[in-house]
This record gives structure tokens, C-alpha cells and sequence, in this order.
């Protein structure tokens, strides 16, 4: 890395082990970096608050949720971007839309396109 320039870390937070994958080799092909966790409670273990320009969460995971996890974070005074995930975007979790950070609900599957889109808008915000 040159002097100044700052890494764009994405973290990934999804119990499943192929959607964490799969989203965190779409990530790097954009040229950004990806950290992965399987659970929030590994996320608030594990990551740097401070360097994550983006949060993609699933909604549904074991312990603490996806949208739990995000209200801690704005408890904390983190407001990073957020894309939520999930193959249920119920109208609560969609709701959260445009509020404290959140950029976006994608359904799973999750379209290439999508996720890339709102990845940019992530990084033009931070």
C-alpha cells in the first residue's frame, strides 16, 4: 500500500459457509478486502470496527442476529454501511432500510450485480 491510502475492508458475517464464501471472493474481485466471520459474536471478537468501510451481515444466524448485531454497533457509535442478506427479507427487516447505515436488504441467492452496486455505494461513503 501506497502512503495515505487506506484499506477498504468488507466484513462478512453469515453461519453459512459457502454464502461467507462465495460473497467473500465476489469482495476481493473488486479489489477489496474481506474479512469473515460465522457468527456476530465473532464479528465483535475478532474484527477492527474501525477499518470495516463495509458490513454484510445475514439476517438469521444462530445467537445473536444480523439486525441485533447492527443495533449494537449503532449503540456502540459505529454507523458503518451495512447490506443485509437473507432468504427471509421479511417487512421488519426491510424497514431498517435507509435507517442508522443500512444500505440495502438482498435476497439469497445473492446476484453478482447487486451485491457490486451496493458495495460501491458502501465505498463512496466512507
Amino acid at each position: 500500500m501506497g502512503a495515505g491510502r487506506t484499506v477498504r475492508t468488507v466484513s462478512i458475517v453469515d453461519d453459512d459457509d459457502a454464502v461467507r464464501l462465495a460473497v467473500a471472493s465476489l469482495v476481493r474481485s473488486l479489489g477489496w478486502q474481506a474479512d469473515l466471520f460465522v457468527s456476530a459474536e465473532a464479528f465483535f471478537s475478532h474484527a477492527r470496527l474501525l477499518d470495516t468501510t463495509c458490513l454484510i451481515s445475514d439476517v438469521r444466524m444462530p445467537g445473536m442476529s444480523g439486525t441485533q448485531m447492527h443495533d449494537r454497533l449503532v449503540e456502540l457509535g459505529y454507523h458503518i454501511p451495512t447490506v443485509f442478506i437473507t432468504a427471509f427479507p421479511t417487512p421488519d427487516v426491510c424497514a431498517r432500510v435507509g435507517k442508522d447505515g443500512v444500505l440495502a436488504v438482498i435476497e439469497k441467492p445473492v446476484e453478482a450485480q447487486a451485491m457490486e452496486h451496493w458495495l460501491n455505494v458502501a465505498l463512496s461513503r466512507s
